[in-house]
């Protein structure tokens, strides 16, 4: 059986490899086993993969395979062509960088880009489990609520807990004067949040813009003993709501996968509901309220 080793921007410390580079390896480790071949990919131990490259040894491999992105004839390419010269070499995905009558070291290519030809990027073809998309939305330490504050301790456990659950977690900051994520509105800023599966927040903004669009909040009190956001939770009926005094990574973790569920959904909606029906209620009073004045 031909034992084939893919390589990649992936096996090379510091080329700036990327989630493309990644998913086009599968695809390559895919349509290289409906060969029968024997497959490794090698990859930094950061990245999923079989073996370093460095471990490889060159005796052990048949046919080698470069998968995605540019292609020059320069170091560490020529490294690796002269450390793997016995073997068959193979194209997937590449971008030529210069003529191929000028430079073809080939024996097989099937390149995206090249002065003969282009083709689609092989990351269409990835069978890539999408993640929850994860919005983290902090309040910044509040002065005014004094030794009660308990913000960093509240932080720190927040990104433990999100450092072990699997999703896309992405800042979203409220404030608008000098915003972390280049934000500039709050239409740009309620967007953000709409877009979310859920969102994991210490700001009482975060949790009420998202039930307002039916995303499921984790929220932290990150003052002692309770304060104005988990008194707005109350109000508008939203559970999942858990003080300084209470809060663990184990606690996020499960109130994060409880929050990714189609009934948290349904409560988000019913609850930005039933809200919408009372602050009616507050408008027409407010209304009557400056009418008899």
């Amino acid at each position: 059986m031909t034992r084939s080793l893919i390589v990649g921007w992936f096996s090379f410390a510091g080329m700036g490899a990327t989630a493309g580079d990644l998913m086009a390896a599968e695809v390559a480790r895919r349509w290289l086993h409906e060969t029968g071949r024997i497959v490794q990919v090698a990859a930094l131990p950061c990245f999923p993969g079989d073996i370093d490259l460095a471990a490889v040894n060159p005796s052990d491999v048949d046919e080698l395979v470069f998968v995605c992105g540019p292609f020059g004839n320069g170091w560490p390419i020529t490294e690796l062509l002269e450390r793997f010269a016995h073997c068959r070499l193979v194209g997937l995905d590449v971008s030529l960088l210069q003529s191929l009558d000028e430079w073809n070291p080939f024996d097989v290519l099937f390149e995206r880009e090249s002065d003969r030809r282009l083709r689609p990027d092989l990351s269409l073809l990835a069978d890539q489990p999408l993640v929850p998309l994860i919005g983290l939305v902090e309040v910044h330490p509040q002065s005014e609520y004094g030794d009660s504050g308990r913000h960093a301790q509240v932080g720190r456990l927040i990104r433990a807990a999100l450092a072990a659950t699997e999703g896309a977690v992405f800042l979203i900051d409220t404030a608008l004067e000098a915003n972390a994520g280049a934000l500039r509105s709050a239409a740009e800023v309620e967007s953000a949040i709409a877009k979310c599966d859920v969102v994991v927040t210490t700001r009482l903004h975060g949790m009420a813009l998202a039930l307002k669009h039916g995303v499921p909040a984790v929220v932290v009190d990150p003052i002692a003993g309770g304060a104005k956001v988990a008194r707005q939770a109350a109000v508008l009926g939203w559970p999942h709501v858990i003080l300084p005094e209470e809060v663990s990574v184990a606690v996020l973790t499960q109130s994060i996968a409880a929050c990714l569920t189609e009934e948290a959904r349904a409560l988000a909606r019913a609850c930005a509901q039933l809200a919408r029906a009372r602050l009616e209620g507050v408008h027409l009073q407010f209304r009557d309220a400056l009418e008899e004045r």
